[in-house]
């Protein structure tokens, strides 16, 4: 039996704060955490690559956005030096940017295999490595990740996608204890599924209901669920975790 989560308003967990988000626009998990942190009282700077969802999105929640590919070094500096001028000072990076596909491995191109770590893993690092440059000197900060736990399930037809979630796992745990001494946290959410348009969108109806089956609560997470574990990471509220990557899942990794 499936159950219907109730919306949890705010709690100005995030009062004060300035926050970025990288590919946030349309109505995925990054537009959610957006939402969210709007809701917990912070400043919010949206990134995308998509120029017109971003115009949209950022419209629509009453933010800033800036356009950015996380595969190109010269946008991603620019997204910083921007952002924090625009925040006045970044408190919070939130690395949501990821791209997946579909391919068995023997089929597999060697351009499918890149584009997915490029902007998946790579991009993590460029924006974690910009940000870690704007936050040492501060002496705080926080970076959350957005992985997925195929970073450690198998599923067939995911290799790349996985291959580059394991390694954003694997980024979050050593650069955290690189960070730690400069007073920055980082943590990672690893969700297993979140239903959104887009994902409707790239996704069979078929496969879409295998994996909400697999789920305890035989549904799909709301994007806004994914979003207020984020949220808590972002907050305060974890102030003694770094390093930790949180499954956002009803069935055990």
């Amino acid at each position: 039996m499936t159950t219907t989560p109730t919306y949890v308003p705010g709690h100005a967990l995030l009062a004060g704060k300035g926050v970025l988000i990288t590919a946030a626009a349309g109505t995925g998990i990054g537009a959610a955490t957006a939402r969210k942190c709007v809701e917990e009282g912070a400043r919010v700077v949206i990134s995308d690559k998509h120029e017109r969802r971003l115009a949209e999105t950022a419209l629509e929640l009453g933010v800033h956005g800036i356009p950015c590919d996380v595969t190109n070094e010269d946008d991603v500096q620019r997204l910083v030096r921007e952002a924090a001028i625009h925040l006045g000072g970044i408190d919070i990076l939130v690395n949501n940017a990821g791209l997946g596909g579909s391919a068995q491995v023997h089929e597999m191109t060697d351009e499918q295999w890149s584009v997915v770590l490029d902007v998946t893993l790579t991009g993590t690092f460029r924006m974690t490595r910009a940000m870690l440059n704007h936050m040492y000197p501060r002496g705080s900060g926080v970076i959350v990740n957005n992985s997925s736990v195929l970073g450690w399930r198998a599923q067939v037809e995911q290799a790349h996608y996985a291959a580059a979630k394991a390694g954003v796992m694997a980024l979050t745990r050593a650069t955290a204890m690189e960070a730690a001494a400069h007073g920055v946290r980082v943590n990672a959410v690893a969700p297993s599924i979140a239903m959104h348009a887009f994902l409707a969108k790239v996704t069979s109806d078929e496969l879409l209901d295998e994996l909400s089956q697999r789920e305890a609560f035989g549904r799909p997470a709301e994007p806004w669920e994914i979003a207020n574990v984020i949220v808590f990471l972002a907050s305060d509220y974890s102030s003694y975790m770094t390093g930790e990557v949180v499954s956002v899942s009803s069935q055990h990794a």
